[in-house]
């Protein structure tokens, strides 16, 4: 386990790591650090991979870390499906709008609500499972996948390799399903690209919002101190799609164009309708 080093009057390392991710002179400066939070705090996307597979036994870590998340009263209600024959990746990446990434990444894991899994066991032995049939359970799901895949993440950042999250799984469900040969009852939440970075990419650390926009106290509140957080997120934000050679749009202008409409979702509008396509007879 990490010990933070001894305390005092702030740690430079935490401080460097902060500043770097909020991108604010008024960033927490903590008195204690360790190797853990340096790599949390230092997670970056990855879309460019080297041309070389997973080491050994990767995969088996990956998965050991993700099944050490957290899980709702232990119904483990998530799988994933590690796909690594091109072909495949390459119509997922179709799937997905065309991104390039998902083919090129040496593996793409594709994380998954499984409610198929505690349907089976059930009707196996002759027990009710009429719960799994409440949106509840779905959601729990998903959470539970969401969990996973962040411990997944941070094992496999541990052992030198990169990710990025696929939300446009989403895009077209029934057709991924297909893909993935899901049974009814199973949804893909959420797919992630591994591999071993580039670092010719020279991926950054994105900046958030700063904390004044997401930690309340004792009760939320919308005010000035959010207000200021999101403006000079979005001045920060510009300056790091200029060094990342992207349009200098901001912040508040790529959120809000990402929710303007249902014609925004790319196709996610219609996740119900898809549900319902796939087994999921939620009430």
């Amino acid at each position: 386990m990490n010990k933070p080093l001894s305390p005092q009057p702030f740690d430079p390392r935490g401080a460097a790591a902060m500043f770097e991710r909020y991108r604010r002179d008024d960033s927490p400066k903590p008195k204690q650090w360790n190797d853990t939070l340096d790599l949390i705090l230092a997670h970056r996307s990855h879309r460019n991979f080297l041309p070389e597979p997973l080491p050994d036994g990767a995969l088996e870590i990956i998965v050991a870390a993700a099944q050490s998340a957290s899980t709702s009263s232990n119904l483990q209600v998530w799988s994933v499906v590690a796909v690594q024959d091109e072909a495949r990746k390459t119509r997922l990446a179709d799937l997905a709008g065309g991104q390039k990434h998902v083919h090129h990444a040496p593996l793409f894991l594709v994380w998954l609500c499984d409610l198929a899994r505690l349907e089976n066991i059930g009707r196996e032995r002759g027990r009710d499972a009429a719960g799994l049939s409440y949106f509840e359970l779905f959601l729990t799901g998903a959470v539970d996948a969401a969990l996973a895949a962040q411990n997944a993440v941070s094992a496999l950042e541990s052992i030198g390799l990169g990710c990025c999250y696929i939300g446009a799984m989403r895009n077209k469900p029934e057709e991924v399903a297909k893909e993935l040969n899901l049974p009814p009852n199973v949804f893909a939440v959420f797919g992630m690209v591994v591999g071993v970075p580039d670092p010719a990419a020279n991926a950054a650390v994105k900046p958030r919002l700063g904390q004044a926009a997401v930690l309340h106290h004792e009760q939320y509140e919308w005010g000035e101190a959010q207000r200021e957080a999101i403006e000079t997120l979005d001045e920060k934000f510009k300056e790091f799609q200029k060094e990342q050679g992207l349009p200098d749009q901001g912040w508040i202008r790529q959120a809000l164009s990402r929710v303007r409409g249902p014609e925004a979702l790319s196709g996610r509008d219609r996740i119900r309708e898809a549900l319902n396509a796939l087994g999921f007879a939620l009430k």
